[in-house]
């Protein structure tokens, strides 16, 4: 019994990893299933039970990748395919000389990847589908959004200053905007607003309300890329500022064609202790864990009906975490107006519930970023109600109780 025993004991982490894997529920309980049958045959020549976690995890592993080999799915382009040659034969970027180049260099791979294709490559949107084996509506979103990144780099001439936030929260105002929501990619981290792709740099600030006061701010950026048992992700360092205090973890994350997600994370305790927790590990989900098994936030945003609110401005929805675009909003913020969709995103989490509002543009990204706290949230660490710590704090209603808002967020993007 002693093969029974121990795939008994690592089985969470067996289906946490599949899971984390494999997209679709079904192919994933087959290829667990071939796991299981496999690692039993095989079982007799493990010498050493101790070694019986990783060898099943390399197990796992292998049968991934059948799985992916099997059903023909590509992996991505490399840069290193377009080559100099290419960058030589293209006339269209050429004649600016280097600015050009630096500019690229500079941009998100993703962005670079595209501008490359359609420009020096001179494939068509057709071509560049079918060479990504992504839909040619993808192909015209990410080839609009590296052409306006590309813009506003080769603007600056090469450079990227990084703008100081207002000590006060800008004003603003959010109103009920005409039509449907419309449809976007939102690929931005959950709460951290940076894309998790090599190149991209991101900063935000907080502010306490009502004073309006900002509170901290933090500077990302990725940094190199990660493995982080077989799913290939960015280290990200994320530096942490608040005029008296200066603090730097890593957070690590992936981005796929469906979710972006968080892989782990690091940093380092008071006594100097440097501790790192991956998705495969307890109190992952506390920390890090976003979606159904950790799945991450779907990538494509559209209503799905999980959360509702109504022209009274009360919010329903079902148990558990949910996050979904709810209606479309004119937020008004410092002197600019943008059109976006809301997006609600609710965490019951260990204190109770917290939920935050994105207010997305067309791009996917974040103009402003609010959160709200159930009234009862950590009481037992704060030892009031929030209605009591805020009482001047703008209220939400959720599924009938009090929720109160706490602080907001800016990034970058918007300064």
């Amino acid at each position: 019994m002693e093969f029974e025993d121990l795939l008994k004991q690592h089985m969470g982490v067996l289906e946490r990893f599949v899971k984390y894997k494999i997209g679709n529920p079904a192919d994933g309980e087959d290829v667990l299933q071939e796991v299981c049958l496999s690692a039993y045959r095989h079982f007799p020549d493990l010498k050493d039970p101790a070694a019986f976690k990783s060898w099943l995890l390399a197990i796992v592993r292998n049968k991934c990748n059948d799985h992916y080999r099997k059903k023909g799915e590509p992996g991505k382009v490399s840069l290193d395919e377009v080559g100099e040659g290419v960058l030589a034969a293209g006339a269209r970027g050429l004649t600016h000389g280097n600015p050009v180049r630096d500019t690229l260099e500079r941009l998100p791979e993703r962005d670079r990847q595209i501008l490359y294709l359609a420009y020096f490559g001179e494939l068509s949107q057709k071509e560049i589908a079918a060479r990504l084996h992504i839909p040619v509506g993808t192909v015209k979103s990410r080839l609009h959004h590296a052409k306006e990144a590309f813009k506003e780099r080769f603007t600056e001439k090469g450079t990227n200053c990084m703008k100081e936030f207002p000590k006060t929260m800008p004003a603003y105002t959010i109103e009920k905007g005409e039509g449907a929501p419309f449809p976007l990619r939102h690929e931005e981290l959950p709460g951290m607003f940076i894309i998790p792709c090599m190149g991209e740099k991101l900063s935000f600030a907080m502010y306490d309300f009502p004073e309006r006061v900002q509170n901290g701010k933090y500077a990302m950026e990725a940094v190199g890329k990660v493995s982080i048992h077989g799913v290939e992700g960015v280290a990200i360092k994320k530096r942490y500022e608040n005029g008296k205090e200066y603090a730097c973890e890593t957070v690590y994350a992936a981005l796929s064609d469906t979710h972006c997600k968080y892989l782990g994370g690091m940093y380092t305790d008071s006594q100097g202790v440097t501790k790192l927790t991956t998705f495969l590990d307890g109190g992952f989900e506390e920390s890090y864990g976003i979606g159904e098994n950790n799945c991450g936030f779907p990538v494509e945003r559209i209503p799905r009906g999980l959360i509702t609110e109504s022209s009274a401005g009360e919010i329903a929805m079902g148990t558990g975490d949910l996050s979904d675009v709810v209606g479309r909003y004119t937020v008004a913020l410092d002197g600019k107006r943008y059109d976006t969709v809301k997006l609600v995103d609710f965490q019951v989490g260990s204190g109770g519930g917290m939920l935050c509002e994105y207010y997305l543009d067309v791009h996917g990204r974040t103009v402003l970023w609010r959160r709200f706290n159930k009234d009862d949230w950590q009481f037992d660490r704060y030892g009031k109600l929030w209605t009591e710590i805020l009482p001047d704090n703008q209220r939400l209603t959720v599924n009938g109780e009090t929720y109160v808002h706490w602080y907001d967020c800016i990034t970058d993007y918007v300064l």
